[in-house]
């Protein structure tokens, strides 16, 4: 009798586990939300530039507090869509408290209502060289060009933690950005560290530098952020940016966080299968 050789079954993934031809994981944006409408405002604008960016992926928003809608009611919402796969990426440019405890609690807490759902926090958006890139631009559209970096000293002014992690990462970002060619860039805070924002640009002017600017280094607008603006115009400062809001460069790096994320997915569904 003639054996008859068959191709082999292909892999199958693991229980839960989604299959080659699944659709890709959910990004759900997760915000911290603001009393602030321009905060809401301004995250949308933000995720509306990621869709357009990859229209085949499906993008949510989720708030941890004050906007609608929740963390919680989205997951729900997904869960009831048949959903299984979620990449949850924490809308933040340090990891501190949020990021830390904030986040992972809420998810930790919806996967146990929703076991149907397999959650993965993404890693939060900073540092990244796109960040840089997304500052400088804000800087040029402010008034000044690649021509005035020598001459021009930053303050890269933040929100502020009392995180010392998101501290060293703030000062190290103002390192690395001062060696392409700026001519001194210093950290600031609006809340938790010190400098203030108008401090920073004073210690500069005592300094003698001949140009001082405020690169904001948040998201969106807000009572922080309004801090920072404040203490720009109370110490004269010379140039303020905007803040970062939907700018083409952060919407490349939450695909960029969202695409780590589901690739290391995918490694362990190949692993498991």
């Amino acid at each position: 009798m003639r054996h008859l050789s068959l191709p082999p079954h292909p892999a199958r993934p693991a229980r839960g586990e989604p299959g080659p031809d699944a659709s890709p994981p959910v990004l759900l944006v997760v915000a911290h939300g603001s009393r602030d409408p321009r905060h809401a405002a301004t995250v949308h604008a933000l995720v509306r530039r990621v869709r357009s960016l990859r229209p085949g992926l499906r993008v949510e928003t989720g708030f941890l507090d004050f906007n609608a809608p929740s963390v919680t009611g989205v997951l729900e919402g997904l869960a009831a869509d048949g959903v299984r796969d979620v990449v949850a990426l924490p809308l933040l440019l340090t990891r501190a408290f949020h990021a830390k405890a904030d986040i992972p609690a809420v998810l930790h807490e919806a996967t146990s209502r929703l076991p149907q759902l397999r959650i993965r926090q993404a890693d939060v958006l900073g540092p990244s060289p796109l960040l840089l890139d997304a500052l400088e631009q804000r800087l040029y559209e402010a008034g000044l060009g690649p021509g005035d970096k020598s001459s021009t000293g930053v303050v890269l002014a933040s929100a502020g933690s009392s995180d010392p992690e998101a501290i060293a990462v703030i000062a190290e970002i103002a390192r690395e950005w001062r060696r392409t060619g700026w001519c001194a860039v210093r950290p600031a805070f609006a809340s938790a560290s010190l400098p203030r924002t108008e401090d920073a640009v004073r210690e500069l002017r005592a300094e003698g530098v001949r140009r001082v600017a405020v690169a904001p280094y948040v998201i969106a607008p807000g009572f922080l952020p309004d801090r920072i603006v404040r203490g720009a115009r109370e110490a004269g400062a010379d140039v303020l940016a905007d803040v970062l809001g939907p700018a083409p460069e952060l919407a490349r790096l939450l695909l960029t966080r969202y695409d780590t994320a589901a690739s290391a997915a995918a490694v362990t569904v190949a692993m498991s299968a």
